[in-house]
Order: structure tokens, then C-alpha cells, then sequence
């Protein structure tokens, strides 16, 4: 296979290791060229006390060594504001023009002459409101590229993950105002799945880029989902981690489901 281009399109500094780390990973060691951009330096995360006072440039330099680990050849950084977890601050991302976000983008696929370009799926995963906007602004920049540039959206399967939280409130593992009824409409229904990329030939990438995120993996009082991963015995990585999940944008004739590598 020739050479590719690849520009992941992310909210925040660790949204890469959680969704696409190991797609981006393989990629690299394969001799594509990954690019990454990010819209924020994710200031408002949660995190410990132990990183107040400066969070955004913290996790600006966790995003370096988490590329560097994955073998990211570029690394662009939008600059906005965190908008928080609600969208509640007004000069947050989520609030920015799209176009003009979008146009950024694909100022970006154009400088690389973009082959694949990578966004979030339309519920942009759990519902965050900067990852809805990503998609908003993906799907725009897609029509701005003058050349063929095809878009994937990562994703989940939104079945297990729906099960797991009805579960979970069920066996009161969850806080008492979690609602496991949010879950349903997040992420994609599995049939609407259409690639499926193996990650476990990298995973010992994936795990480092996890790990180079260490203000998320703690907040004090709280159970951070980047630490349990990061913690996971071997053959549990495999099972949990070992598989990243898109849906390409583009018509379907089929729910018709393929490996790829997404080229």
C-alpha cells in the first residue's frame, strides 16, 4: 500500500490515547504520516489539585509525549478554550463559529495533502459538547478540501456500553445522580459500524499514550476511566482495548462491516 496521509481531529488532550491511539499508532508504523490536531489544551479537565493553577500547559506537554509515543509526525494546536464539561463556559470551543473552525481545519488537510481525515461520530461519543462540535467542524472542513479526502468517524459500539451502564446503576457502582439512560443515545448503534481497525500488534503504544496523560488518570474523589485503563492486566487489554471503531462517512447501501486500515 502507498503512503498515506492521516489528520485526526480531537477535543482535548487525551481524547487521542482514549479513541484513536492505536489506529494512529498502526498507521505510523506501517509509513503513513499522522497528523494530529486538537482544538483545546483541555484546561478545564478535571483533574487533582495536584496540577491547579496550570492545567492547560500540563496537558499540552502530556499531548507531545503521547504523540511522540504513537509516532504522530505533526502536531497542531487550535488553541481555543475548554468549554467544560456542560458547555458552560461561553467562550469555550463548542461556542466558536464552525466555519471558522472548519476552515482551519482544512487548511491543515490541504498543507498535507490529506488522504484519510478522522473526527467523532455525530452523538461525539458520550455527548460532550466540544466533541459535537469537532463533528460539526470535521464534516464542514470535508466540504472545503478541494481534493478527495475520506472521513471517518471514531466511535464505539453503543450496545455493551448502554448495557454496562444499566448495570452499573442496577449494582450502585455509579454515583446516585448517574443516569444510565444518557447512554442510549450516545455513541453508534453496532450495525452502523462499518470499520473495525486491530490494535493489539501496538498496544504497548496505545498503553504509553494513556499513560503520558497523567492529569487525567486522577481527581481528587473521583475514579478517572484513563487509570483503570492503564491498569488493566494483559489479557484484558486485548479484549477491551484491542479494537478501534468508525464509521466512514459516506453513503451505505449495507450495515456491511470490514477490517481495514483505513486506507
Amino acid at each position: 500500500m502507498s503512503p498515506r496521509n492521516l489528520v485526526f481531529v480531537h477535543a482535548h488532550p487525551d481524547d487521542e490515547a482514549l479513541l484513536t491511539a492505536g489506529t494512529m499508532a498502526r498507521a505510523a508504523s506501517e509509513g503513513h504520516r499522522v497528523v494530529l490536531i486538537v482544538a483545546t489544551n483541555g484546561e478545564a479537565g478535571l483533574a487533582s489539585a495536584t496540577y491547579a493553577g496550570d492545567l492547560g500547559r500540563v496537558r499540552r506537554n502530556e499531548l507531545e509525549r503521547s504523540a511522540s509515543a504513537l509516532g504522530v509526525s505533526r502536531i497542531v494546536t487550535l488553541d481555543y478554550q475548554d468549554s467544560g464539561l456542560l458547555g458552560e463556559i461561553p467562550t469555550g470551543f463548542c461556542h466558536q463559529d464552525v466555519e471558522t473552525v472548519a476552515r482551519r481545519i482544512a487548511e491543515v488537510c490541504t498543507d498535507e495533502a490529506a488522504d484519510i481525515l478522522v473526527g467523532y461520530d455525530a452523538a461525539g461519543g458520550y455527548g460532550h459538547p466540544d466533541h459535537v462540535h469537532v463533528h460539526r467542524a470535521v464534516r464542514t472542513a470535508r466540504g472545503i478540501v478541494e481534493r478527495p479526502v475520506r472521513l471517518f468517524e471514531a466511535t464505539l459500539p453503543r450496545e455493551p456500553i448502554a448495557r454496562a451502564a444499566r448495570l452499573a446503576a442496577r449494582s450502585r457502582l455509579a454515583p446516585p445522580a448517574f443516569d444510565p439512560t444518557e447512554f442510549d443515545q450516545a455513541w453508534t448503534p453496532r450495525s452502523l459500524i462499518t470499520h473495525r481497525v486491530d490494535v493489539r500488534p501496538v498496544m504497548d503504544r496505545k498503553i504509553a499514550s494513556l499513560r503520558a496523560h497523567a492529569s487525567q488518570a486522577s481527581a481528587d474523589g473521583t475514579t478517572r476511566t484513563l487509570a483503570v485503563l492503564t491498569r488493566l492486566p494483559r489479557p484484558l487489554r486485548s479484549m477491551l482495548l484491542g479494537t478501534e471503531f468508525y464509521v466512514e462517512a459516506a453513503e451505505r447501501t449495507s450495515a456491511t462491516t470490514s477490517s481495514t486500515r483505513l486506507g
